[in-house]
């Protein structure tokens, strides 16, 4: 069984004891989310929502917070002298699925 959801602007596809990172939660480690933009379900037939499922909830458990990889933001003009070099680490949240209600 497996479920598509959307949080943070993006979609993921999630089943039961997967270990996914989504954008920040503002979570602590060890609370309960639920997810209700649950846009697909597959049990042993998909429904597929319009735009989402109708009563179809996920459940997760916060693992950790935490930031990603440096990326290197580099401008560069040429001919005018003009450079600049900047770093971003996008910060996430680590969940666990435990169930998936459909």
């Amino acid at each position: 069984m497996y479920a598509i959801i959307a949080t943070g602007g993006k979609q993921y596809k999630v089943a039961e004891g997967d270990t996914i990172r989504v954008e920040k939660l503002g979570a602590a480690a060890g609370e309960t989310v639920k997810f209700d933009q649950v846009l697909a379900v597959s049990n042993d037939k998909l429904v597929v929502g319009n735009p989402t499922v109708a009563g179809a909830t996920v459940e997760a458990s916060v693992v950790s917070e935490g930031k990603g990889k440096k990326i290197i933001v580099y401008k560069y003009k040429r001919k005018t002298g003009y450079h600049k070099k900047q770093g971003h680490r996008q910060a996430y949240t680590e969940v666990k699925i435990e169930k998936i209600n459909a």
